[in-house]
């Protein structure tokens, strides 16, 4: 191992650059490694799209609320900072599709929208008559012949027909991404829907196989998500108590970078120089390929597409609210003529967000073809998102408070082809400024676990590369 002294410089203090920093000074400190590491980022505050606001006994998440329990990185950073014993999980209950003004139970044994159990699927209105036909097609249907990427639409209006796609699966699916299911990859969105085809041919036979076994029929059904008791922004809370006080710097941007022999030179926005054996870029892709512009690289990551969303909380007292469903929350279909796309009853699903006699609602706005709604002011906004939870639940009195946050063209788009075009992104970078690597929600998934895995993922490389 060399013994010269090395610099890591990581741009973002999103939860891809704070897992970079964190699991970068504990692989130095385990192994004694010669490494300074720097975190840059431009605003004040650490975590990205993670922020809690805290106000009159309520947790209320700007962004993100949870985390899949399955995808085990973020459970496995919460141990690695000490503060595990602060994870809850969700309460479990029904979940609704809103479709012909009403609302619709989600059909018992679907997995990702896809049926396994035919009894429920049979008896929902959901679907027509020969919409649960035409799904039913699954079952004789050849596999697919693509053997390149395709979009999630075209895959499923394939196996279970158009009806079941716009009613359950595009609600499903396209929520986190706040896309447009007929121009989401299949390939870098939900590869595992391929595989189940490519393995069973039917989509139906195959999820069904590859589900969990129901070991004990009793038993409650437990939550599948995780957040912290007070909030996600815990988490960056003790991400940033462990990292050294150098380590990181605030309120500063990424100006300009330079190739400097087997070096890279950073200018940062303050004029700061600062010479790095490695660069771990962590921002979204319209940021890195602005920097890399004046080198004719990353060109391509400009033209990945960006759509706005803008989370609405809304906080009542108990007796404000009647709600005639039990159940967690609902997704709104494309063809309803409703504004929200999406509604959790927070006080329901996450218990330990919301005081004793008080609601916490959360809906949510804008997507990909319908965004100007994010642009409105404060006031209109609020306007038209009770106008819509109206004709679902009684509101009998005005909130007591509402926080309303937006992000702007920030939410990235996995078109068709998205895998083939981050893999030429990242041989482009490789070949010019081989000390850089790019992680983070732009590239390999949108969830935290998958930024946590990029984030750790960077630094295997990086270490493997500065002390090999």
């Amino acid at each position: 191992m060399s013994e010269q002294r090395k610099k890591v410089v990581i741009i973002g203090g999103g939860i891809t650059g704070l897992s970079a920093a964190f699991y970068m000074q504990k692989e130095a400190r385990e192994k004694g490694l010669p490494l300074d590491i720097l975190l840059v980022e431009a605003s004040n505050r650490l975590g990205g799209k993670i922020e809690t606001v805290r106000r009159d006994g309520f947790v209320i998440e700007r962004g993100p609320d949870s985390f899949l329990i399955r995808k085990k990185s973020m459970g496995q950073v919460a141990e690695d900072v000490g503060i595990a014993d602060e994870l809850v999980k969700n309460a479990t209950g029904q979940a609704y599709i809103y479709i012909n003004d009403a609302l619709h139970p989600i059909p018992g044994g679907s997995i990702m929208g896809v049926p396994t159990e035919i009894g429920p699927f049979v008896k929902t209105n959901l679907f027509s008559v020969a919409g649960k036909l035409r799904a039913a097609g699954d079952l004789v249907l050849p596999r697919s012949s693509a053997v390149s990427d395709q979009s999630l639409g075209q895959f499923f209006r394939r196996r279970l027909g158009a009806e079941v796609v716009e009613n359950l699966i595009e609600p499903l699916l396209s929520g986190v991404y706040a896309g447009d299911i007929d121009h989401m990859s299949l390939q870098s969105t939900y590869p595992q829907f391929a595989e189940v085809e490519k393995n069973h041919r039917s989509l139906i036979v195959g999820m069904k196989k590859t589900a969990p076994k129901k070991t004990t029929p009793n038993k409650v059904k437990e939550g599948a998500f995780h957040t912290f008791r007070n909030g996600l922004e815990t988490l960056v809370e003790a991400i940033e108590a462990k990292l050294d006080s150098e380590t990181i710097l605030k309120g500063v941007r990424l100006s300009s970078i330079e190739s400097s022999g087997d070096k890279v030179l950073l200018r940062l926005n303050n004029d700061e120089k600062i010479e790095a054996d490695a660069v771990i870029m962590t921002t979204g892709h319209a940021a890195a390929s602005k920097v890399f512009a004046p080198h004719g690289l990353l060109q391509d990551l400009g033209g990945i597409p960006t759509t706005s969303v803008a989370t609405v909380a809304l906080a009542f007292p108990e007796e404000a609210i009647v709600q005639r469903e039990e159940g967690t929350g609902f997704l709104v279909a494309r063809s309803s003529d409703y504004s929200i796309t999406a509604c959790t009853w927070t006080h329901r699903k996450w218990p330990t967000t919301t005081p004793k006699g008080k609601v916490l609602i959360r809906a949510f706005v804008g997507r990909v073809g319908d965004e100007a709604i994010v642009d409105l002011p404060d006031a209109e906004i609020e306007r038209i998102v009770l106008a819509d939870l109206s004709r679902v639940i009684d509101i009998k009195s005005p909130p007591d408070f509402i926080v309303i946050t937006r992000f702007k063209e920030d939410r990235p788009q996995y078109r068709v082809g998205h895998k083939k075009r981050i893999e030429s992104a990242r041989a482009e970078i490789r070949a010019a400024f081989p000390q850089v690597k790019l992680a983070g929600a732009s590239y390999e998934g949108v969830g935290l676990p998958d930024c946590v895995n990029q984030g750790k993922a960077a630094v295997r490389e990086v270490l493997d590369e500065l002390y090999e």
